[in-house]
Order: C-alpha cells, then structure tokens, then sequence
C-alpha cells in the first residue's frame, strides 16, 4: 500500500502527530493508499513556509516570471495527466472519461492566468484636486488557504490555485480527506517547474484538525472553498471574524428547464448529462428537471429508453457510464434521499435501489433513478442530493416554471432548453444563478466566471473576475510640491 508525505515548503514531510489514515478506492471498498494525517503544527508549518515564500523569493518576482513559472507547470501537467486521471479514479470512484477529461484540460487554467498575471494594471485617477498625482495598484492579499471537496480534487483546486498564483499570492491547500492522493502527487510538479520553496504547500487530514486551524491561522489572509453551504457557512463564519477574505462555491439544486419547442433529443440528452454522467456528485448537477405540461408523458418515455441503457461498472473501464459513490457517508446519504422521496410521494419510475451485480464489484454503488410526481417543496426538489437522482417536475408555461425554478435557495446553475430565442432570453435574465445555460449543460471555461447566487456562495472562479478575488486595491496620492497649508486641515 502506497504511503504519501505532506508537502511543505518544497519538501516532502511526515505528518507531525505521526499518524497515517487509509484511502478507500469506491470501485472496490478497498484501502488502497495511506495519507498523513497532518494536525496544527503543520499547518503552522506550512503557512509560515507560505509567508515566508510571499515576502521573499516568490514576492521578489515580477509578474512576467510568475507567469513563465505557471506555463512551465502547466506543461508538467499535461505530461502527467493519464498518471494523475488514474490516482483520482481510483481515489474517488469517477469515470476514467471524465476525470482524463479534466487533466488534459487543466493545463489551460494555468496558460490562462499565467498570459494574465502581467496584465492586471492599476490606473490614473482624475481628482477634483490640484497639486496632486494619484493612481492605484492591485497588490496579492498574501497567503491563501484553499480547501478543496472530493468530487473533482485536481480541476477544483486549479480555479482557486491559477488566478491566486497569477495575483501572486501563495497557498496552503487542504485536500478533502477523501481524496487526498492526487494533490500530493500534484505538489511535486512544483519544484520540478523550479517554483520557490513555500509557494504551494499541501496538509492533508481533517477538518477539526486541519481545517479549522487553517481559516484561523492569523498569517492567512484569504480562505477559498468549495463544498457544502453547510460547511461553508461554518468557515465563513470563523473567518469573517478574524476579518478574512473569503470565497465560497458551495452547493447547488439546479433547474434544468425544457419547453415543448425544444430540441428533445438533444434535452434527453442533456438531462442525462446533467444528473447520470458524474454519478450526480457535482455542485452544478441538473438535479431538477422542469418539463412542460404538454410534453411531460413523451419526454419521460424518451427519457427512461435512454437512461435504462446506462452501464454502471468499473470507473477504469472507458465504456462503463456510471461510476461509483465516492464515500460511505455520501453513499448513505444518497439512499435516505431516495427513501425520503418515496415517503414524500414521488413515484420512482427508474431505480431507487443500491446498485448490485458483478460489474459493480464491492463498490459503493446507487442505480441512476429517476422520480416523477415530484412537487417543488418536497426535500428530494429543495436540498443537495449530491447522487445519481433526478426528480421531474410538471410546468405549465414560462411563469411557471420561473417560480418553480427560483423558489429554492440555492442558485449556482440553471438551463433553458427551446428553440425560442426570445423565450432563452428571458429565461436567462430572470433565473437567479450564477450561470444560465441555453441548450447545452454542464459546460465550463477557464474564461466564463462561474459562481453563485443565494445560497450557493460568495465570489467567482474563472476569468477575468477571479484574480480580483486574490488581490486588493491601494490608492497612492503623491504631492507634485504645490500643495502647502495649515497642517491641521485636511486637504
């Protein structure tokens, strides 16, 4: 069984406490490695190496060699990508397909942010004041804690790391402990690229000992997460007293929305896509599916002949399209969701039952299901099932489906699927979340911002919008020497 190190300040470190836990493979519901389990004295550790790294040698570099840096990781990491794909299906149980899908991408993140680190500029400013110079700069907040959830560890931890890097900050990640092992192999790709010692530091364990000793650990300056609104109510609560800058990606209950002018074989496709093809353990999951009246009976028959034919198996093999829970809990949780349902009076018209069979091995497996007769205030329709469980809701037009698609309090995603532009549009400026999407789903860019309403979080991840999360504005005033005067007025 492989044991891994923590990684401070460039250099692989056994964990403090000198204690190791085990990682469970979901395909097989075997141990498969050993992680540290890291405690406060490391997190000390590493952020000092961090805030050292930031007033030193990371800091003493311009923006341009910040940059190069972060294209030379960026091709580390496509080089590595089939080796970091197979750490992270075997740690959380995603198809092979998605996750390779990932890796290959990831490196643009990197590309990305890396062209922009040089061009954040500050600007001269127009005072109604004479004798005065002035204009402003975008400085790094400092040391970022970023904590990172386990359903995709590496691309998660790229939208915090790349525009955090590009701003010229430095990090401490703390990995979910779930699935730890790919981070740490990541980590060592940094003195590789020849980054200086200290700018990413990775202590993994868990979140009473390493999470919360991170948030308030006095030399970080910023927290970004992403997981559950729960916890990250938690951590922002914790860090917004000790007067912290945060970010937050937190849960979502999306309404994926289809109109009878749809394309239907294309929003067959794309309910699918948006609930089966990450086993459903995605924040932006298409967990509600809005279907009008008119063609509500059509659509769930197109729907069930294509979601009967969905192979669940080994997440290695590239045919299996259902891959396993990725944790026992989530894995409980997502069957006392299912039950809820059939308590509640929703009709499970396809599975609702755990996933057997020699193909599934002795993983955690839950078949894809599907509920019809789904009302809007049921807890199947308004809380976080984070599984393979969709629950279909009857609209009757396009008020009606607003109401229902807004009244939750979440608001991280949505998708409209018509062939009427007008209506996409409308749909669009009225749904409250932080990405609307119109006859696709599940598309993502390191150049669209993405984040979300309500309860689904604070701040945004991509684009441009994201360095401005890592960096804080200065103002400078400098007197061109005409202005004199009484000391005690203000000027």
């Amino acid at each position: 069984m492989k044991r891994y190190s923590l990684r401070i300040n460039g250099q692989s470190a056994d964990p403090r406490g000198g204690a190791w836990f085990e990682s469970q493979n979901p395909y097989t519901g075997q141990a498969w490695a050993e992680i540290p389990r890291g405690n406060a004295q490391d997190v000390d550790a590493a952020v000092r190496a961090a805030h050292a790294s930031f007033q030193g040698e990371w800091g003493a570099l311009t923006a341009t060699q910040r940059g190069a840096l972060m294209r030379k990781l960026a091709d580390l990491i496509a080089r590595d990508a089939q080796k970091l794909a197979a750490t992270e299906v075997r740690d959380n149980g995603k198809l092979i397909a998605e996750m390779q899908g990932q890796l290959n991408y990831i490196p643009q993140w990197f590309h990305y942010y890396g062209g922009l680190a040089d061009k954040i500029q500050g600007s001269t400013l127009p005072l109604d004041k004479k004798g005065y110079f002035a204009y402003t700069r975008h400085e790094p907040l400092g040391v970022v804690a970023a904590i990172t959830p386990w359903n995709s560890p590496l691309l998660l931890l790229a939208w915090k790391l790349a525009p955090a890097l590009a701003a010229g900050c430095t990090v401490v990640v703390k990995p979910s402990e779930f699935t730890s092992a790919s981070t740490l192999e990541f980590a060592e790709l940094f003195e590789e690229a020849s980054f200086p010692a200290g700018v990413f530091n990775v202590v993994t364990g868990f979140g009473g000992e390493v999470g919360s000793a991170l948030v308030e650990h006095p030399l970080v300056a910023k927290v970004s997460f992403t997981g559950s609104d729960a916890t990250g109510r938690l951590i922002n609560e914790k860090a917004g007293k000790l007067l912290k800058h945060t970010s937050m990606e937190l849960g979502g209950k999306s309404p994926n929305i289809v109109f009878d002018d749809a394309d239907l074989e294309q929003a067959v496709f794309g309910a699918i896509s948006g609930i089966f093809a990450a086993t459903g353990q995605t924040c932006i999951a298409g967990s509600r599916l809005l279907v009008q009246e008119s063609i509500h009976d059509d659509f769930v028959e197109r729907l069930l002949a294509v979601a009967r034919t969905a192979r669940m198996g080994d997440p290695m093999d590239p045919d299996t399209q259902v891959g396993p829970v990725t944790t026992p809990p989530q894995y409980e949780k997502v069957l006392q969701y299912i039950d809820i349902a059939n308590k509640e009076g929703a009709t499970a018209v396809l599975g609702g039952k755990k996933g057997t069979g020699e193909a599934c091995g002795k993983g955690w497996f839950v078949e894809p299901t599907i509920f019809t007769g789904v009302r809007n205030d049921m807890r199947v329709a308004q809380e976080e099932v984070f599984g393979p469980v969709l629950s279909i809701i009857k609209f009757r037009d396009e008020a009606h489906a607003l109401e229902i698609a807004n009244d939750v309090r979440f608001g991280l995603a949505a998708a409209v699927w018509t062939s009427d532009i007008g209506r996409a549009i409308r749909m669009s400026e009225k749904l409250q979340a932080g990405t609307v999407w119109v006859n696709t789903y599940r598309a993502v860019s390191f150049m669209a911002p993405f984040g979300g309403y309500k309860d689904s979080g604070l701040g945004r991840e991509n684009g441009i919008d994201a360095i401005r999360e890592y960096l804080q504005t200065k103002s400078v005033w400098i007197n061109s020497g005409a202005v004199t005067g009484n000391p005690f007025v203000m000027r």
